[in-house]
């Protein structure tokens, strides 16, 4: 199963050659991902920095140029593995016609407090399988 996010394009995602800037990219996956994954950030700003998430690669490959327009662009995300302490994402960042970016991006679980990985939780891992 895929999650899809309906992401703006916005006037100020633009560079001087007249199409989204190929850093902010990496704002519309994470956009995504914070939606997606929504129901595993702790309430608490303590809990957040023991049980959180961070990015350890991320590959993007640009296909077509995106210029602004008013209608949103859809970035579609799939979960295509699941380790103890990391997870792999494949996404899409398209329209119904086009294909803009295929990425792939690595997360590794992360108690930011110990300043480590740490191992999923099996809520984690529930929640993640939605997306497999």
């Amino acid at each position: 199963m895929t999650y899809t996010y309906q992401c703006p394009v916005r006037w100020s995602d633009m560079d001087a050659n007249g199409h989204v800037n190929n850093a902010i990219y990496a704002r519309y996956l994470e956009e995504a991902r914070m939606n997606a994954f929504a129901d595993l950030v702790p309430d608490d700003p303590q809990d957040r920095l023991t049980s959180n998430f961070v990015v350890s690669e991320q590959t993007i490959k640009f296909t077509r140029p995106l210029v602004y327009r008013a209608e949103p662009v859809s970035v579609v995300m799939s979960v295509v593995e699941i380790r103890p302490v990391s997870f792999k994402l494949s996404c899409e960042i398209r329209d119904a016609d086009t294909v803009f970016v295929t990425a792939t991006t690595q997360m590794v679980a992360f108690d930011s407090a110990m300043g480590r990985p740490r191992r999923l939780s099996e809520d984690e891992r529930v929640s993640l399988e939605r997306f497999c």
